[in-house]
């Protein structure tokens, strides 16, 4: 066992210490002086009104008024705050007031009739609290969570804690961005795999007003999902009963969503459209140019009710996204600190040439449910899905690296003045990749009492055509990199072709089982196999998860856990090598997890909270190896590694005002890889530098891509203690430092480290039209509006430069340098968001 997994009880202590501090820090509250407000309520006929809720502004509870109307509430002084008297019928009240400490006041409160229906009551089960690593996400936080995806994604990296905040991929307990499933309404969904960098990605593919439920496992998830190994995030559309929608436009996105159905409710219709530029936020990077992405998709489901029993949905997606760049020039600078020498280190680099890239990506699916009878349901889908990919640049960049002038009083001021190299770099591609995915499926749902059973059955046909054709020349000082005297030799280049057909066969079956009791368990048991004809591999993955919820315990907690076989089958990125050929006979990465915790409801200053605490390990074999560069995962092609991840993860969720949810997620992990026959030399030198000696080094467990120790979320939610109206969104990030790979190096594999990600977004906004339509007129253009709501936002509030990469120059003495590549500067976003 590696030295390093000693430190897991050091990892668990730690996070606990961190709780305790957290709950020690709500319980404490200093006395605060107070006042009194008391009155009597009346209703349209001067009659006292008994039962009125009276409530704080922001709080849980209240009081409610006497058989006589009258009521006497202790408030905080010598701050504003409101009271929002409510009351089944009648229009809510709200009154401000600004007391001094032991001020009483008096009032008297008329309440009118209201001709609104009031929402049904929702109630909520407790999958999220006996399910092992599942997160129920509402979906409204997205429109609300001030981030540039402004996307569900981005609700999710608070939680997991994955840094870069132009991407929509993330990463879960130490897996990387492919070894996420998503689906959507039962339709697995793919994304587009030539992307290299995060400014070259489109929309997030989930719509969030379009969505209904969000369930994300960040594992221990069961055998009902597919197959991989980190993560799945389960989407479920909206099923409209009548007309409505929603629309918003941004200086970054714009967008609109429609909803209705037919008068006997037989047939529902759901669409929606955005269309997204990030050209303001792109322009303000280090490498200025001519920026013109744009992104765009059309969703649509529609269903319609045969009979009683049974019922049609289809699904059709259409999204593209062109990414076009002129670039001109680029200044990076870093700090460097050494035994040797400090300095501003600086590279200047001017560009000639363009990219061009295009992804087109569409989805039809069909499904037909049958209900049986009330205790069997049984569904069949079918659906198509394509990619198509170009990816082609051609861009030149000649380079002048040394040490930058800062003194602000010199004349050289942001220029270079002591120069240590000069070069010429040339990026080239002609990238084409088409994938088509047929797939035909069958589930089905059996409910016998306290046993839910489910099974299923998938036939899948993957096809694909590409062809990587890309290559970098270097050119430093004069000589070509690397330098062979006679011959012109690239940098690194990749060629190949490559016409793939594969047929998966999927299946699965799981009994979910309740024991209803004094004690309450339920368990979770299932497994699924996958077989492929391209390298015959047949896999079978048995899971178990459960949980158990003590019925005499005076505290309100649910222990859960889960264990099993977690595999994932190649895909196309899988396959490919450094070198761009194929790899056909590679097997799945295959994994053991086990995850357990508990999750407790308690009070704090008679706010509800919940906290969740999970620990969890990961065994894994038949690794593939990968490099992380910015979002490109370049895969070794091989099943030549082991690894393990293992961590323990926290969350706190709570009303810190009443009606918006926040919450705080802290995780710490480890995880490393041990490479078979990864070895080195370690030289010593003479004077001269020339080599005298070696030793060969057997390199053994090291830190994967994804290794960080620390990850801190938070996303807070307030409004004003006097009026709901203007509310305030804050979104923290914190992760510790990343290793970082010098390309085909084993003894520098992860050897280079990223610093850790800070960024901190807030939004504001105003609600400028309520759902108040009685004081309309019936002229007005907003007459059949529901609300209007104006947000600002500032995003990397802090302006901070987090780093997702490094590029490697090398200076006149062959010495190799690594210039960090910066993310996202501060800036301002503004919309306006109707619904209707």
């Amino acid at each position: 066992m590696p030295k390093d997994r000693k430190i897991f009880p050091a990892l668990f202590i730690t996070a606990a210490f961190l709780f305790v501090l957290l709950l020690v820090s709500i319980q404490l509250a200093a006395q605060k002086p107070t006042a009194v407000i008391s009155g009597k309520l009346l209703d349209e006929k001067e009659l006292p009104l008994a039962k009125v809720s009276i409530v704080i502004l922001g709080r849980e509870t209240g009081i409610i008024s006497s058989d006589s109307g009258t009521f006497r509430l202790r408030v905080p002084a010598d701050k504003a705050i409101a009271l929002v008297f409510s009351y089944t019928g009648y229009k809510t009240v709200q009154r401000n007031f600004l007391l001094n400490d032991k001020e009483e006041e008096q009032v008297l409160i008329r309440m009118e009739k209201s001709d609104r229906v009031l929402p049904g009551v929702i109630v909520n089960d407790e999958r999220d609290r006996k399910e092992a690593g599942l997160i129920r996400i509402n979906p409204k936080d997205a429109v609300n969570i001030p981030s540039p995806g402004g996307s569900i994604e981005n609700l999710i990296k608070v939680f997991v804690g994955s840094t870069n905040e132009l991407t929509s991929q993330y990463s879960v307990r130490g897996g990387n961005y492919d070894e996420n499933l998503i689906y959507v309404n039962d339709f697995e969904i793919f994304r587009p795999y030539l992307v290299s960098n995060a400014q070259q990605e489109g929309l997030s593919f989930i719509n969030p007003d379009m969505t209904r439920n969000v369930s994300f496992y960040n594992g221990g998830f069961q055998a009902k999902y597919g197959d991989k190994i980190s993560s799945v995030l389960d989407i479920q559309y909206k099923k409209p009963k009548k007309f409505g929608g929603s629309a918003y436009a941004g200086l970054l996105e714009q967008g609109l969503e429609l909803e209705g159905a037919s008068g006997n409710n037989r047939f529902s219709y759901l669409i929606g459209m955005r269309n997204r530029s990030y050209k303001n936020l792109l322009s303000a990077q280090e490498t200025k140019g001519n920026y013109a992405p744009s992104s765009a998709d059309i969703q649509g489901l529609f269903t319609y009710q045969l009979n009683s029993r049974n019922s049609l949905e289809l699904f059709t997606v259409y999204s593209q996204t062109a990414f076009n760049l002129i670039p001109q020039s680029a200044q990076l600078t870093t700090a460097v600190f050494s035994p040797y020498f400090s300095s501003n280190l600086a590279l200047d680099v001017f560009f000639n040439g363009q990219e061009r890239d295009l992804y087109q990506t569409g989805i039809l699916g069909l499904t037909w449910n049958k209900q049986v009878n009330r205790e069997l349901k049984l569904k069949w889908m079918v659906s198509l899905f394509n990619d198509h990919e170009r990816e082609a640049y051609d861009i030149t960049g000649d380079y002048l690296f040394g040490e930058r002038d800062f003194d602000k009083t010199s004349a050289d001021f942001g220029t270079i003045v002591n120069p240590l190299g000069a070069g010429v770099y040339q990026n080239y591609a002609r990238n084409l990749l088409n994938i088509t995915v047929l797939d035909l499926s069958h589930k089905g749902y059996l409910n016998r009492g306290n046993h839910y059973i489910q099974w299923g059955l998938s036939a899948k046909q993957e096809t694909v055509h590409d062809r990587v054709l890309q290559w970098q020349y270097q050119d430093s000082a004069g000589y070509s990199l690397p330098n062979q005297p006679g011959s012109l030799v690239l940098f690194s280049s990749q060629n190949g072709q490559s016409d793939l057909q594969i047929g998966r066969l999927t299946g699965f079956i799981q009994d979910n089982i309740s024991f209803p009791g004094q004690r309450a368990y339920t368990l979770q048991a299932g497994a699924r196999i996958n077989y492929n004809t391209l390298n015959q591999e047949l896999l079978v993955s048995p899971r178990l998860g459960f949980s158990w919820k003590p019925k005499k315990s005076n505290r309100d907690v649910v222990y859960r856990g889960a264990v099993g076989i977690y595999d994932q089958p190649p895909f196309y990125r899988e396959f490919r090598k450094p070198d761009g050929t194929i790899n056909k006979e590679l097997k799945a990465q295959k994994s053991w997890q086990v995850t357990g915790g508990a999750d407790f409801n308690f009070h704090a200053k008679d706010k509800p909270f919940r906290l969740s605490v999970e620990a969890y390990y990961k065994s894994l074999w038949d690794v593939n190896p990968y490099n992380v560069n910015n979002v490109h995962i370049q895969y070794f092609g091989t099943n030549n590694a082991r690894a393990y991840a293992m961590g323990i993860e926290g969350r706190l969720f709570g009303n810190l005002v009443k009606d918006a949810e926040s919450w705080v997620s802290i995780g710490l992990m480890r995880t490393r890889e041990k490479i078979d026959g990864a070895q080195y030399y370690d030289y010593t030198l003479d004077s001269l530098n020339r080599p005298i000696d070696s030793n060969l080094v057997k390199q053994g467990w090291i830190r994967r891509p994804t290794d960080r120790l620390l990850t801190l979320g938070m996303f807070i939610q307030d409004y004003l203690s006097t009026n709901k109206n203007f509310k305030v969104y804050l979104n923290l990030l914190y992760g510790s430092n990343l290793p970082f790979s010098i390309p085909e190096s084993v003894k520098y594999r992860n050897a280079l480290v990223i610093d850790p990600y800070i960024r901190a977004d807030i939004g504001f906004s105003a609600l400028l039209l309520d759902n108040d339509k009685a004081n309309r007129r019936s002229h007005s253009p907003f007459r059949n509006l529901e609300n209007i709501w104006a947000t600002l936002e500032i995003f990397n509030l802090i302006d901070r430069e987090n780093t997702i990469s490094y590029l490697l120059i090398k200076d006149f003495s062959n010495t190799t340098y690594a210039m960090p590549q910066r993310l996202t500067p501060r800036l301002i976003n503004f919309k306006l968001i109707t619904r209707f």
